[in-house]
């Protein structure tokens, strides 16, 4: 069993492509639809920044340099909640996207956020609820091209 401090790992089957759900990661017309309103900044290049807005468009909500991309199949970047500032002062935490194409026009979704050994705070936050939101928000959004819930959801 894996331990919530440390490391959490969700997985959903979602009946899109690699390059649907990809799109759906990192561009703000997806994100700004499940990801609880945050807008998402990024050209999905290693190197290059991801930067997740709040809804106001103004007010920054993590941004991070992407250590790792694969497109469409995986992306790894370094987390850090900037709209807390307990959370902020934390040590980054990383989440990885492992987009794995399945028989019948399905792909695996995994979403890992690893590295919260030294992030309780952040850890807490994120678990449970917080990615199920996530996830099963952006299978809801590209199944069926409506978002999960009725208003956005804010952090």
């Amino acid at each position: 069993m894996t331990d919530v401090r440390t490391a959490q790992v969700y997985q959903v089957l979602i009946k899109a492509t690699p390059e649907q759900i990809w799109d759906a990661i990192t561009r703000p017309e997806f994100t700004s639809r499940y990801f609880h309103g945050a807008r998402v900044e990024t050209t999905g290049e290693a190197g290059t920044p991801m930067r997740y807005y709040a809804p106001d468009g103004e007010t920054l909500w993590g941004d991070e340099t992407i250590l790792e991309s694969d497109p469409p199949h995986k992306l790894v970047v370094p987390w850090r909640s900037l709209y807390d500032d307990k959370l902020a002062a934390e040590p980054p935490s990383r989440v990885t996207w492992l987009i794995e194409e399945q028989e019948g026009g399905v792909c695996l979704l995994t979403a890992t956020h690893d590295h919260l050994e030294n992030s309780p705070l952040t850890a807490g936050s994120v678990s449970g609820i917080g990615w199920l939101t996530v996830i099963n928000g952006l299978k809801t959004l590209l199944e069926t091209g409506e978002p999960l819930f009725a208003e956005t959801v804010t952090a």
